[in-house]
């Protein structure tokens, strides 16, 4: 059982940024690739970032290309968002997920395997 832990939300400006985190547990995370996801009030839960297990390859919402950035450090078991230039409808509770059975991930959140409790972004006008 893998369990995910983010942290790093909170209330921001439009224009600023936050670092989101994702803490995972287990010695398996470095074959894991891993998702962000947002879900806002009266929404769906909609892709924003995925990473696949060795970093080599991201990918991308059309809504956040160019603002924010997905990395990992598989040495700490971690995964991070970084957002700038934030804006009002970024505004959400941020997911992380991981996949166990696909490297390169999936933009669907149908296929993650686990997912964290969820960390809240605010983005005030």
């Amino acid at each position: 059982q893998v369990q995910l832990v983010e942290s790093g939300g909170g209330l921001v400006q439009a224009g600023g940024s936050l670092r989101l985190s994702c803490a995972a547990s287990g010695r398996s995370f470095r074959t894991y690739a891993m998702g962000w996801f947002r879900q806002a009030p009266g929404k769906e839960r909609e892709f924003v970032a995925r990473i696949m297990s060795s970093g080599g390859y991201t990918d991308y919402a059309d809504s956040v290309k160019g603002r924010f950035t997905i990395s990992r450090d598989n040495a700490k078991n971690t995964v991070f968002l970084q957002m700038n230039s934030l804006k009002p409808e970024d505004t959400a509770v941020y997911y992380c997920a991981a996949d166990a059975r696909n490297p390169w991930g999936d933009n669907s959140y149908g296929v993650y395997d686990y997912w964290g409790q969820g960390t809240q972004v605010t983005v005030s006008s």
